[in-house]
């Protein structure tokens, strides 16, 4: 048996045999670090024979991080040209080889002598340096090695990011090291040159959006990342004198583009931007833009609100249905915080379930919102220990407790019993976009339905111009953009945003409701792309802000801290003299919260956002985004 299992593990080390959905060269780059690793640990544990080979193998672990970063340094697709083809197959087959020799290393019967290892180790360093020559001939051949699919190529693109790169750039620069010696004066030629041609488009942008502008601030930071994954990677010092020269040249062929586009720029004839930039709102505009209206939902939350505090003594489920964006949780808040409903109730919690849900979260949940759980007790308690606990702290009292987002009513029975039935009038609400859920659980269920046209109209007024009339001139156009928002309120929540960002010009609003009903779709996601409008009016350095949503698990609360961090580690914010990246990061939050793009969760003693999170239709549209621009993908367990 043991025979046939080493058998069939030698396909794995072997490139082609893994059914994967990596390009040619990450999958030749993958198997090659596998190796790597491998050779790691023989030199690790270094048995008596091996000390013979441990310089060979020393240089074959550089050679092969030297063909790794060829590989990352190659266009990642399959191209017609022989020489790059002839390159990486030559490299698959060192692979194949290296894979080989491990393998007999490991698992043949007849273990392989060390004079027999010499040899093949000897064969293969020949082999590498062969491949190396090829490499040298192709790089001179090639005049432009694009970067590969291993360097970042997303469609989403930040000034600060181009700024972040650039600064790693010089960080290395600045580094004493001895390999990068002999080229640090291209190095530093070059990064002043970005410098120049990233200050160049800024002044250039001042503050509009351009399809054009936009696409070199792609191609600068392209070209920043090239330099910075070559020079910081494996590659020794004639691959580097031959690759920087001709990054050289893709500068020098932007700066002439850039500056005939300066002449356009000049002249007034640039092409206008497909979404024109929006004014910043003054103070008193941002706190229209927050305040809350309650619109379409008044019967259903009278209903509820009775049978919340009425009815018999016993415990009743109520379940608000509903497709995503038509206010469910935004219902279920206002009643959970009604001072009436409030003061009826000894203990009430919300916990937020979700698709994929754990029992020990949602018990955690009730718990440490009714102020019942230490934090350094949970790590001791098993789902049961908490479920018990929830239980006695219940007991003989009245409650109620929100599920928000319960996609199956499996969430519900998995906690039913921690839940006593003592005859107090207690009660559970349910927010669901599946109605069988409130069915299966005999609850009193409450259908939602998008609102009427005329509502849309009246809450579309109230977010853009709170209680002053809206202007004859821009009463038609507005109905229209109210009307395309198909009665979805979040939808006329976040293009109310849009609007009230943008000058009261007619044109601009018809742009908006034209783009709106171009947006028809009747799958499942058939809002995200009326939703996606207000993405695509974003100021450039947001939108990566708001896409790295999308990293987040969906419901969560997210703390504010942790997010502006990440977001500053990552390069998205701006570095401003004087001033913390924290703070500018801050103020970028806070631009999101009064685009209606980004909830508060929940607030500091002071009245700061501790926390926040994004609706779920938002949050799949990051995703969407974020994977069709090549700016994150998420892997699901």
């Amino acid at each position: 048996m043991f025979r046939s299992f080493v058998a069939e593990l030698q396909v794995f080390f072997q490139v082609r045999n893994s059914n994967s959905s990596l390009s040619p060269n990450e999958l030749d780059a993958v198997f090659i670090d596998l190796f790597l690793e491998i050779l790691e640990d023989i030199l690790r544990l270094q048995p008596n024979f091996i000390l013979r080979l441990k310089d060979s193998i020393e240089t074959l672990k550089m050679e092969l991080k030297f063909l790794i970063t060829f590989l990352g340094d190659t266009p990642s697709q399959p191209i017609e040209l022989e020489t790059t083809n002839n390159v990486l197959a030559d490299i698959e087959a060192v692979a194949n080889d290296v894979g080989s020799l491990l393998y007999s290393f490991f698992f043949v019967t007849d273990r392989i002598s060390v004079t027999a290892m010499t040899q093949t180790l000897s064969d293969l360093l020949g082999n590498v340096e062969h491949v190396k020559e090829e490499i040298k001939e192709h790089c001179i051949t090639v005049a432009k090695i694009l970067p590969s699919g291993m360097t970042p190529k997303t469609a989403v693109v930040s000034l600060f990011l181009v700024d972040s790169i650039l600064d790693d750039l010089k960080d290395l620069m600045n580094q004493k090291d001895d390999r990068i010696a002999s080229v640090k004066d291209q190095i530093q030629t070059i990064h002043q040159e970005l410098m120049f041609l990233r200050s160049f488009l800024a002044d250039m942008k001042a503050g509009r959006q351009n399809p054009e502008l936009e696409y070199y601030f792609i191609q600068i930071r392209d070209l920043a990342y090239e330099v910075k994954y070559v020079v910081s990677s494996f590659a020794p010092v004639w691959y580097l004198t031959i690759r920087l020269p001709q990054v050289m040249e893709k500068i020098n062929l932007i700066r002439i583009r850039l500056q005939e586009m300066k002449k356009k720029h000049d002249a007034g004839m640039l092409k206008d931007a497909e979404y024109p930039s929006q004014k910043i709102l003054l103070q008193d505009q941002r706190a229209h833009i927050g305040h809350k209206y309650f619109v379409g939902l008044e019967d259903e939350a009278t209903k509820i609100k009775g049978q919340l505090i009425g009815g018999n003594h016993n415990l009743e489920i109520i379940s608000i249905f509903g497709m995503p964006g038509l206010g469910k949780t935004t219902l279920a808040n206002e009643l959970y915080h009604d001072p009436w409903i409030v003061q009826k109730f000894d203990k009430s919690a919300w916990c937020v379930v979700s698709q994929t849900y754990r029992t020990r979260n949602i018990l955690i949940d009730i718990l440490t919102s009714m102020n019942e759980l230490n934090e350094d007790a949970i790590i001791d308690m098993d789902d049961d220990t908490l479920g018990q606990k929830l239980h006695k702290s219940l007991s003989g009292r009245k409650y109620i407790v929100v599920m928000d987002d319960i996609w199956n009513v499996k969430a519900w029975h998995d906690i039913e019993n921690y839940f006593p039935k003592n005859n107090k009038g207690s009660r559970l609400l349910f927010t669901t976009r599946n109605e069988d859920v409130g069915t299966e659980a005999f609850a009193f269920v409450h259908p939602l339905k998008p609102l009427t046209k005329e509502e849309c109209w009246y809450l579309l007024q109230k977010k853009v111009f709170y209680d002053e009339p809206c202007p004859k001139e821009l009463m038609d156009v507005g109905e229209e953009i109210a009307r395309n928002c198909d009665g979805l309120p979040l939808a006329v929540v976040v293009i109310a945003v849009v609007v009230a960002n943008m000058e009261k010009k007619r044109e601009l609003w018809k742009d908006v409701a034209e783009r709106l009903s171009s947006h028809i779709s009747k799958e499942s996601n058939m809002y995200i792309d009326k939703l996606q409008l207000s993405y695509n009016y974003l100021p450039m350095h947001l939108k990566p802000c708001f896409l790295y949503f999308g990293a987040f698990e969906e419901d969560r609360e997210i703390a504010v801290r942790k997010l502006i961090l990440l977001w500053v580690s990552e390069g998205f914010i701006e570095k401003v003299e004087h001033r913390s990246s924290e703070d500018v990061a801050q103020e970028c939050l806070t631009d999101l919260i009064n685009r209606g793009l980004v909830m508060v969760a929940k607030r500091r003693s002071d009245g700061g956002v501790k926390a926040c999170n994004v609706h779920d239709l938002l949050s799949d549209m990051c995703l969407r985004i974020a994977e069709k621009d090549n700016f994150l993908k998420v892997i699901q367990k």
